[in-house]
């Protein structure tokens, strides 16, 4: 259940990412400039900490072609995700309309690029469909009853 304290730690830190990020891009007054500031913290975590923690373990070699091409592959991903909610910010988009439809999507597409890598074993169960329709209307709700911005 340790697992659980990085799920928590997820939830907020991306639950508070796009009113920060929003918030940034307008005082920056670019969204480049905050895409900017996204990579750099985005290379101080990704890349530095893994850096030192691999280097003080003598575990810097290794790597396999497959592994690096999925996990980069994975970081390309996590980035035009950022890119796009940047850009939606840009266009008129608020923090208060954009994240829940993110949010309220991305579980639905995480499952079916899933069963795509990881083919289920057994029929689907109709719970699933009934799932997808619960974070639909759940995201669906947030904007709706959203505060007033």
């Amino acid at each position: 259940m340790v697992w659980m304290i990085f799920v928590a730690g997820a939830v907020l830190s991306w639950g508070a990412y796009g009113a920060l990020l929003h918030q940034g891009q307008m005082l920056l007054a670019s969204p480049l400039k905050a895409l900017l500031c996204v990579g750099v913290a985005y290379f101080l975590i990704g890349v530095i900490v893994p850096v030192v923690g691999l280097s003080s373990q003598g575990d810097l070699s290794g790597f396999n072609s497959s592994g690096v091409l999925a996990a980069t592959i994975a970081g390309a991903l996590g980035a035009i995700g950022a890119a796009c909610i940047i850009w939606s910010f840009q266009v008129g988009g608020l923090p208060v309309y954009v994240m829940p439809l993110v949010f309220g999507g991305a579980p639905i597409v995480n499952v079916l690029v899933t069963m795509a890598i990881h083919p289920p074993k057994q029929a689907l169960s109709p719970m699933l469909f009934v799932g997808f329709l619960l974070a639909s209307t759940g995201a669906a709700l947030v904007l709706y009853y959203r505060p007033t911005a």
